[in-house]
């Protein structure tokens, strides 16, 4: 579920490393997006609309919508779409406006 070759860009990938979510442990590649490594994991809904509890996927991928907001390593609201992935980390869908713990 991933693009390896583009006739115009050019991918360099990081080593690959393991991060959680929900529980599961997952690879990817350190350094790209956490939602592009959530997708390729076959994970389609990142976070809860606020107000309807509506199911966000990946949408805008460059920062600008909040339909990518989840928890990563207790920290609410991260847009994923442009967060890059770093080994260990711990990450969770988001239902609404999400809380500190």
């Amino acid at each position: 579920m991933r693009i390896e070759q583009h006739p115009i860009l050019e991918f360099e990938r990081g080593r690959r490393v393991r991060f959680e979510f929900e529980g599961r442990e997952l690879e990817g590649y350190e350094g790209e997006p956490i939602a592009a490594a959530l997708h390729a994991a076959g994970v389609k809904v990142l976070h809860y609309s606020a107000r309807l509890g509506r199911p966000r996927g990946f949408f805008c991928a460059v920062g600008n919508c909040s339909s990518c907001l989840m928890v990563v390593d207790g920290v609410p609201n991260v847009r994923v779409c442009v967060e890059r992935l770093r080994p260990g980390m711990r990450v969770e869908r988001q239902r609404g406006k999400g809380a500190l713990v």
